[in-house]
């Protein structure tokens, strides 16, 4: 099977039996899923979810969180992993969209790169997500996922990653791409046993090749 055989195969089941999938972050606006994000690095989404109701009520917006205490933050947001990093950078996130952007979130990668707290893969996230840019994220799970079944070959970033994926995923399909790869390695493709005895992309699975 050739790669571009193997991401058509991939590709196409996914279409046909997750046309709808998507972030499992719950958000009801750009600002909530920014700060759901960020919390979201090395953290699960379930956890994520179960701490933003009370933030968003605290702090619902741009300007409120770009005056509020880093203890006020912090608190809000300790039972997350790594809650004085994310602290911080969800404040210098806040005042600097306030500040250099009238507090609206831009829609360009490389302006939401320049806010604190927003590296190269949220702002994929957040400009997929939110803008409709044909971009995909690679996060943990896609740079795993992607160079198990055979996706991506010997990547060792996950820039490199998202280079070799956009290759061969169309346009209209990079976005909801991410979230197909997300949920595969959340459910089915698990890091360290993955069920391939229950996965139906197996038969173009390079990893699923080579255990038979």
């Amino acid at each position: 099977m050739t790669k571009k055989q193997r991401f058509d195969f991939i590709l196409n089941y996914f279409a046909s039996h997750q046309p709808d999938a998507a972030s499992e972050l719950k958000f009801y606006s750009p600002y909530e899923l920014t700060v759901a994000v960020i919390l979201s690095a090395q953290c699960t989404d379930k956890r994520v979810n179960l701490i933003t109701p009370a933030f968003f009520k605290k702090l619902p917006d741009f300007k409120t969180l770009s005056k509020a205490s880093a203890e006020t933050v912090y608190e809000l947001i300790k039972s997350c992993s790594y809650p004085n990093n994310k602290a911080k950078n969800l404040l210098g996130m806040a005042q600097t969209v306030e500040e250099k952007f009238n507090g609206q979130l831009p829609q360009e990668i490389n302006s939401l790169e320049e806010i604190p707290g927003i590296g190269r893969k949220t702002a994929n996230v957040l400009a997929s997500v939110l803008f409709n840019k044909a971009v995909i994220a690679v996060d943990t799970h896609v740079f795993r996922v992607s160079a198990r079944i055979g996706l991506s070959t010997n990547a060792k970033t996950p820039l490199e990653t998202e280079k070799q994926l956009v290759k061969f995923i169309p346009e209209h399909q990079r976005a909801i791409a991410h979230h197909w790869l997300i949920l595969h390695g959340r459910y089915v493709c698990l890091a360290r046993n993955p069920k391939c005895e229950i996965c139906k992309i197996s038969k173009a699975c390079k990893y699923f090749e080579k255990n038979l």
